[in-house]
């Protein structure tokens, strides 16, 4: 998940939509445009949202299911390993589209890692960040959604994503969850 202005109470409301038993299924990386000091409280206020482990992301850490891992806020946050036995990997390297963390890096990473396995969201916020990973994730086969205008504060991320044509739904902030879990469902919704 990718988000920046408006991002925190919209990635709560999306979490909850999902449902703690179907985000027990599968690991849940988000990358919020915060700084360093906000990061952390940021994770304890979702894991108390929706009852699920929720922190910081730390450097090598394995990525297991059922658990949110935020990006600390001055740091990127991306991907190695195998879909099985993936890694967290943090780095201090430059800004990418002015931000670090970028989700342009989190969604390259994931691309290589989980593949078309890969089901993300773009929320709302400023700037174009997201938009070059995003490529990157549909062109692995992954799965793509993107925030509509009228219901995001900025509509700059989610925007850049549907204009360049990456955004394989755009929805209203309530109907992200709920999609995200019917997609996680699978056919047959179980």
């Amino acid at each position: 998940t990718a988000v920046k202005t408006g991002g925190p109470r919209a990635v709560g409301e999306v979490l909850e939509g999902i449902g703690a038993a179907t985000l027990k299924r599968l690991p849940i990386l988000i990358v919020q445009h915060m700084p360093p000091v906000f990061t952390a409280v940021f994770a304890e206020h979702l894991g108390a949202r929706i009852g699920l482990p929720a922190a910081e992301a730390k450097h090598g850490e394995p990525v297991r299911p059922g658990i949110v891992y935020v990006a600390p806020g001055g740091r990127h946050m991306g991907l190695s390993g195998t879909a099985a036995e993936a890694v967290i990997q943090l780095n201090d390297g430059p800004p990418v589209n002015f931000c670090r963390p970028a989700v342009d890096v989190m969604f390259r990473d994931a691309a290589e890692v989980y593949g078309a396995a890969t089901l993300s969201v773009v929320l709302t916020g400023m700037g174009s960040d997201g938009t070059k990973g995003a490529k990157a994730l549909v062109e692995a086969g992954g799965t793509m959604l993107a925030q509509d205008e009228a219901t995001s504060t900025v509509w700059g991320m989610p925007g850049s994503l549907v204009r360049a044509g990456y955004a394989h739904e755009i929805l209203p902030l309530p109907a992200i969850g709920p999609a995200l879990r019917a997609a996680i469902a699978g056919p047959g919704g179980h």
